[in-house]
């Protein structure tokens, strides 16, 4: 709950920060000449960046479960989900967390947590992921799983995404009135928003937007480096994560859905809006880790 507060908070600065600066740089000025109120403004943006984010959380677990096809094990079925779920058990313990749902899904070589509160999240890896690893590998990606929890890493990335989306609509608005104003400055009878407002706009979302992609997955790619360190240390030593991180780049991983692919072990590599960094990298900085 802590962490949701925050969240709250946050959102809640960014929008009276830019208020404020709106105001000092005479935005104001201009939204009013158009029409628009600066407080409705901030309030829609607070709505499109907050609203549309803490939705995404709180539904993400049941919705990985849905896309994933996760068969959660309330009771092991066999000697290998028993010993999944305890090694999720023992890790949650030592990090101090809720127990987690456990569940499997079919596919190529992955793993996820998700949820929105780290004391009922879900942890999922793959059938493909359980064939092509050690038990030893594979209780380290357990444990790079649990430490994404432990470390509010679903939150954390939700207020990310938050405050992106905030300021990628506050200002695409506000610049696409400016640039409407200034096209129609000689137009005593223009009224409303005008064309140059909704193409500015529009081209401002995207272009924004991918701006703000490239700001989240840079913030995605360091979490994966800590929750790398964090197996580690619910390990007692980093040698099975990096064992773990080798085998992997050598394995074709599987694809998870949009919801919970910035919580897999894997992902896209090398791609400036790679949720992940390169193996190479994680495996040396694990390597110089202390």
């Amino acid at each position: 709950m802590k962490r949701i507060a925050l969240f709250l908070l946050t959102n809640i600065a960014v929008v009276a920060v830019l208020g404020i600066v709106a105001s000092l740089l005479g935005v104001n000025r201009y939204l009013t000449a158009n029409g628009l109120n600066l407080g409705s403004l901030l309030g829609f943006a607070f709505v499109m960046g907050f609203g549309g984010a803490i939705i995404s959380l709180l539904i993400s677990k049941p919705m990985a479960k849905w896309t994933s096809g996760v068969h959660v094990i309330n009771e092991p079925r066999n000697a290998d989900e028993a010993w999944i779920v305890n090694t999720v058990r023992g890790f949650a313990e030592k990090a101090g967390i809720g127990m987690p749902e456990v569940g499997i899904y079919e596919g190529e070589p992955n793993a996820f947590a998700t949820g929105a509160f780290k004391n009922s999240a879900l942890v999922a890896v793959s059938t493909g992921l359980l064939e092509g690893m050690t038990r030893e590998e594979v209780e380290a990606v357990i444990g790079h799983e649990v430490a994404h929890i432990a470390n509010g890493d679903m939150v954390t990335m939700t207020l990310i995404q938050g405050v992106m989306n905030t300021f990628v609509v506050f200002l695409s608005r506000v610049i696409g009135y400016a640039v409407d104003s200034f096209l129609r400055k000689n137009d005593e009878n223009s009224s409303g928003p005008g064309i140059g407002y909704y193409v500015t706009t529009i081209v401002l979302d995207i272009v924004l937007g991918f701006l703000a992609a490239i700001i989240v997955a840079w913030f995605s790619r360091q979490r994966e480096f800590r929750a790398d360190a964090g197996a580690a240390r619910l390990m007692g030593r980093k040698q099975p994560m990096m064992n773990a991180l080798a085998r992997l780049g050598g394995m074709h991983p599987g694809e998870l859905p949009k919801s919970v692919a910035a919580m897999g072990i894997t992902g896209n590599i090398g791609k400036l809006f790679s949720t992940h960094p390169p193996i190479e990298e994680r495996i040396a900085a694990l390597q110089n880790a202390h």
